[in-house]
């Protein structure tokens, strides 16, 4: 039997349940006031941990079993390591071997590393996963071969539904590349270094057992301590928990092509025309190619002004760290560092600050920080002509990317899309999206390489925009313009199965993916 659907504010039909659970749809930006109080653990004791602080067992199955590993719980890792992650499928190649099943997995992010997972989701080892999906694990979730429904959340939203009790962490993993004894963490220091440790905070203040487990274990104590070890139940030293040179993937390194890279130098002029690069302005670029090199263009043209940035957000990489060094930027404000230059600066330079979740992006919070950034650069999948965007499937409706923060950037002052017009022959502005991600008011600008289009809410841009060279059109304009070249766009072939659902930064749900009929 269908289950019961019903309209969100965006227009999308999701139904009122996924997963057993009631939810609450998508209501509009800052419509949804929530009620009640934050999730709280259950009470410790000191008399219960040993009493000179030492937490160490002997290895992760007898963590995973101390901590009371069994049907039905939720497991959460973090993606710092990225591609280079050795822990989560370590987690659950013991869960099989002793036999427990059901388990939700709630990572921060996952990557193609994690395609060994698979035969635990066709096994029910693991029920279902709660977090971005990549390659392998989001096209087996779009044929519909997960048990569960897979619920795909921003960096913020994350920590906000551990925060509001949404998501209940019974275990969490959390690898660094040193700890003590006791619990104290960073990513810093060792030979697995991935820089921080901010999308493993939620689970470590919320998470009922939290295991730690590092390959670099040094006397007590570990400073910094990126996690704080009063809030963990066991450490663990292994052979090793990541590898360092794979935090670095193809999306973050500055794009070789030419035509993203006129699609960057673009970018950085319209907000150079604009005003938008000023003295004491701060910025944000994304992890791909093109939104990387828009960067780079932003420090020739401060070099030419004479004027700096008060603070870059970050992912940080090596070229916000070269222009802190040069002196271009006050501060690097770090979520997630995308190279071992990130590292490195983070670990040397005060100016370089390691944030999390909760500081940047948590919006049921007392304000954040995304707001205070004056313009950020993103990427999207497809843009509609109510600039409403897509970050997590493909044209063809297959779910191959995470949300991570660019939801949660979207509530910046000037949110700018570079995007080309079309990819292999499809065109990226349409009338209708495949899955809505972001609602348009809260998007500005989409940059392509055959004309730039402002949100007409943005009166002010489009006055700026008229001292310009470069070609401002209407995004009308732009869609009719991708229409002639590539012909009439084909939505994807897609059943009524719902395959996973994608929630907004408060927690209510702004669209669902249904499963690809090939």
């Amino acid at each position: 039997m269908k289950t019961k659907e019903i309209k969100n504010a965006v227009g999308r039909m999701i139904p009122i349940e996924i997963n057993g659970e009631k939810i609450v749809p998508f209501q509009g930006v800052g419509k949804y006031q929530p009620k009640g109080k934050k999730h709280a653990t259950d009470i410790s004791s000191n008399s219960d941990f040993p009493l000179d602080g030492n937490k160490q067992v002997k290895s992760l199955k007898d963590a995973l079993i101390k901590a009371g590993l069994k049907d039905g719980m939720t497991i959460s890792t973090h993606h710092h390591f990225r591609n280079g992650d050795l822990i989560a499928n370590q987690i659950f190649d013991i869960a099989k071997e002793l036999g427990v099943k059901n388990l939700r997995w709630f990572p921060s992010a996952s990557f193609p590393c994690h395609e060994h997972l698979i035969q635990y989701l066709e096994d029910g080892t693991i029920n279902r996963i709660e977090g971005s999906m990549n390659g392998p694990l989001g096209k087996f979730c779009s044929e519909g071969k997960m048990q569960g429904v897979a619920v795909l959340r921003s960096h913020g939203g994350r920590y906000q539904s551990v925060q509001d009790g949404e998501v209940k962490i019974d275990i969490a993993v959390i690898g660094a590349a040193s700890a003590d004894s006791f619990g104290n963490a960073n990513a810093i220091y060792g030979t697995s270094t991935s820089g921080l440790l901010g999308f493993a905070l939620a689970d470590s203040q919320y998470a009922d057992k939290v295991i730690v487990v590092t390959d670099n274990m040094v006397a007590f104590p570990c400073i910094p301590w990126q996690i704080q070890g009063n809030y963990v139940d066991y450490t663990v030293e292994m052979d090793k928990v990541g590898i360092p040179e794979k935090i670095v993937s193809g999306t973050t390194k500055i794009t070789k092509s030419p035509d993203r890279l006129l699609l960057a130098e673009m970018t950085a002029q319209f907000c150079e025309d604009t005003g938008l690069i000023k003295d004491g302005f701060s910025f944000q670029t994304g992890a791909g190619g093109t939104s990387l090199s828009v960067s780079q263009y932003f420090r020739e043209i401060m070099k030419k002004k004479g004027i700096k940035a008060r603070f870059a957000r970050g992912g940080s990489n090596k070229y916000l760290v070269e222009m802190l060094e040069e002196g271009l930027i006050d501060y690097i404000l770090d979520g997630q560092t995308f190279d071992l230059e990130g590292v490195r600066s983070m670990r040397d330079n005060p100016n370089h600050v390691w944030t999390s979740p909760f500081t940047s992006y948590n919006y049921h919070s007392k304000g954040n920080f995304a707001g205070s950034v004056d313009v950020v650069i993103l990427g999207a999948t497809e843009v509609d002509t109510h600039f409403n965007a897509n970050v997590v499937t493909h044209s063809d409706g297959y779910l191959l990317h995470g949300i991570g923060g660019w939801q949660n950037c979207l509530f910046s002052k000037t949110v700018i899309l570079p995007l080309p017009l079309f990819r292999d022959r499809i065109p990226i502005i349409t009338d209708e999206l495949t899955t809505i991600c972001g609602p348009g008011e809260l998007i500005d600008v989409i940059v392509t390489e055959r004309g730039i289009a402002i949100n007409p809410l943005r009166k002010d841009l489009i006055e700026k925009a008229k001292k310009s060279n470069l070609p401002i059109k209407t995004i009308q304009e732009l869609r009719d313009e991708a229409l002639k070249i590539c012909g009439e766009y084909k939505k994807p072939k897609l059943s009524d199965k719902v395959i996973a659902a994608i929630k907004w930064v408060d927690g209510t749900v702004i669209d669902v993916v249904r499963q690809v009929v090939d």
